[in-house]
């Protein structure tokens, strides 16, 4: 299968630079993915589009502010950190700038305690591919605090502007910290409209995923087929299984919030086959492209994602490759906004 499949023409103003005042203002485009027609509406109409006792799931995972700007400790020239992945122990993998002058046994400094030292230390213990390395921190006091103090939101690198509220680039139910980017389906929900789509009869479950490298690493390969995903973080806990279990018993609709919570379902799908989901935690490579069969999720809320990227692979093998394109260049018709801070697609 050819990447060049995946590909469509994005003019760059529509590439969304700033989140909307409202969360829920945006527009939504609702694809019926068993006939491929397309409605254009705002964000809200997702209330009707759901039903008593549909499952909605929503990946509760918090952004830390992965970005540290420092200095090399030999030359005092710029370097950068882009934090994806706690190993332990306080080492870390990290995405780096320069890739090329930080090799192993180079140690980046950051901040100052007011004395002329360091706040923090950072050394390049290993390097992998594609400017990733292993790195270990070194620092007196509490490692989260230094990391609130000294980093910054991990923007991707297709938004410009500054973001002046940091929580806006955050779920307002996000509560277990380690992402290094938003699960940004997410972000169009208020606390307000979760309440609506409670007081409907709709049942919220949580799903933790750390999205990890794979966001910002383009695929570097012509088939689908030969690209390998990034492992990420996932975590499952009791309350939630058992939520999930009493849907799949009954035979409720299992709506996924964004391809994060997608990509959790179906690997715990693939972990307990046909039995009971139970609390569990692990790493998830799935790589889902056209030809996948769906177990757990039947309905799919998203934004819309980068040219020949997985996440349109995703979709398309939710909803077709053909009628995935043709919503694309309708949205695009339709100004419709793009990527992390743009507008919403609701796959049903």
């Amino acid at each position: 299968m050819n990447v060049d499949w995946f590909d469509f023409d994005l003019p760059e103003e529509l590439i969304a630079q700033t989140p909307l005042q409202d969360r829920t203002a945006s527009r939504l485009l609702m694809l019926n993915k068993g006939t491929g027609a397309a409605e254009h509406g705002i964000f809200t109409d997702l209330e009707e589009k759901l039903q008593a006792g549909d499952v909605l799931v929503l990946n509760n995972t918090r952004v830390i502010p992965a970005r540290l700007l420092g200095v090399k400790k030999d030359t005092g020239a710029k370097a950068e950190l882009l934090l994806l992945k706690q190993l332990g122990e306080d080492r870390w993998e990290a995405l780096v700038k320069p890739g090329k002058k930080l090799k192993t046994g180079a140690v980046i400094v950051f901040g100052d305690d007011g004395n002329g030292a360091p706040l923090m230390e950072a050394e390049v213990l290993s390097e992998g591919e594609m400017g990733a390395r292993v790195i270990q921190f070194r620092y007196k006091g509490i490692f989260q605090e230094l990391l609130d103090r000294l980093g910054e939101m991990p923007l991707p690198p297709y938004i410009k502007e500054r973001l002046d509220e940091r929580e806006r680039y955050q779920t307002v139910y996000s509560r277990h910290e380690g992402s290094a980017a938003a699960p940004t389906a997410g972000l169009h929900f208020t606390e307000a409209f979760l309440r609506k789509l409670e007081e409907k009869g709709v049942k919220l479950v949580y799903v933790t995923l750390h999205v990890g490298l794979g966001t910002f690493r383009p695929m570097s390969v012509d088939t689908v087929e030969e690209h390998e995903m990034h492992a990420e973080y996932y975590e499952l806990d009791e309350a939630n299984a058992e939520l999930l279990n009493a849907a799949k018993r009954s035979g409720r609709r299992i709506v996924a919030v964004g391809t994060t919570s997608a990509r959790t379902l179906e690997t715990l799908a693939d972990r307990f086959g046909d039995g009971e989901l139970q609390a569990c935690s692990g790493w998830t490579s799935i790589f889902i492209y056209p030809g996948y069969s769906f177990k757990l999720v039947n309905a799919l809320l998203t934004n819309f994602h980068l040219p020949k990227s997985t996440l349109v692979m995703l979709v398309s093998a939710l909803a077709g490759r053909d009628a995935i394109m043709k919503a694309y260049h309708e949205a695009i018709e339709h100004k419709y906004r793009f990527f992390s801070f743009g507008d919403a697609m609701f796959i049903y």
